[in-house]
């Protein structure tokens, strides 16, 4: 971790956050040895803090993490996107991983809590769960539990603590149908957005496809207007962006060109709201 971070520092940078340090089923579902898996978690939260890394990502998501029926649907311009239609996803079978209850995993994340909590609040680290990514359940006959916002504030209530909170997806928010702006002010007025995912989507939970930033169903000026009003100062990141012309497809999602397309839209959309809000001081 300190290597890593003298990496990004080579650059002027500073790395606040790190994503998706692996949680095992066995913990997500209160098995035998998930004591053991906890400490070393533990350990490793201590070292994000000693290292000056202040956010780790997570999720509890049980078999299988964020999934798509379709990695290269074409989306403006031939460029190729990512995709879930979820009548594909029920033919095909049952992950084999046994009869899980909901509250099984709510237990579980509630005695994962209790544990990690208080260690990342001695080594100044925040934990921040991701939604389930499609916000549906169940997915290949596997419950989901963190698929509204309802669920994710449940989250937030079972350990109360300035190290509890999110990392604030907006295309899983654009997912589940509501309105994104009105919950980055709800979580962001309890100061628990850790960590915001910056993305754009097209269709229902159901039937959606990600899009380029600028070209979704959602209104990215009013997210990132809502973020400033909130005052969020946390790390931010341009989240799944299309495949572009000349681009390997390997990695779905995280190609180059459509995310440095994303960081200058966002850097736009952000001068454009401090730069109104300056006239409309001066204007008064």
């Amino acid at each position: 971790m300190l290597e890593l971070q003298r990496k990004v520092a080579d650059f002027g940078l500073h790395l606040t956050v790190i994503e998706l340090i692996p949680i095992s089923d066995r913990v997500k579902l209160g098995l035998r040895g998930r004591d053991e898996e906890i400490d070393h978690f533990c350990q490793t939260v201590r070292n994000l803090g000693h290292a000056g890394i202040r956010v780790m990502a997570y999720n509890w998501m049980v078999g299988f993490t964020w999934f798509r029926t379709s990695v290269a649907t074409p989306v403006r311009g031939d460029a190729l996107s990512t995709a879930y239609n979820h009548e594909v996803m029920q033919n095909l079978p049952p992950a084999a991983l046994g009869e899980i209850h909901p509250e099984q995993l709510w237990a579980g994340l509630e005695y994962f809590l209790q544990a990690v909590v208080p260690v990342a609040e001695e080594s100044g680290v925040q934990l921040a769960i991701h939604p389930d990514d499609p916000p549906l359940s169940p997915v290949r006959g596997v419950p989901r539990i963190l698929t509204s916002p309802m669920a994710l504030q449940r989250v937030i209530d079972l350990v109360p603590s300035e190290a509890n909170g999110l990392t604030f997806c907006q295309g899983c928010f654009g997912e589940m149908g509501v309105d994104v702006p009105t919950y980055i002010r709800h979580f962001g007025k309890q100061r628990k957005i850790f960590f915001a995912h910056f993305r754009n989507i097209r269709g229902t939970a159901e039937d959606f496809v990600e899009t380029f930033h600028d070209d979704g169903q959602l209104d990215m000026f009013e997210a990132m207007q809502a973020y400033h009003e909130i005052g969020f100062a946390g790390p931010m990141r341009p989240d799944h962006a299309p495949t572009m012309e000349g681009e390997s497809n390997e990695n779905p999602g995280y190609a180059v060109q459509g995310r440095i397309l994303a960081i200058g839209y966002m850097r736009g959309l952000l001068e454009a709201i401090e730069k109104s809000k300056l006239i409309k001081m001066g204007a008064d």
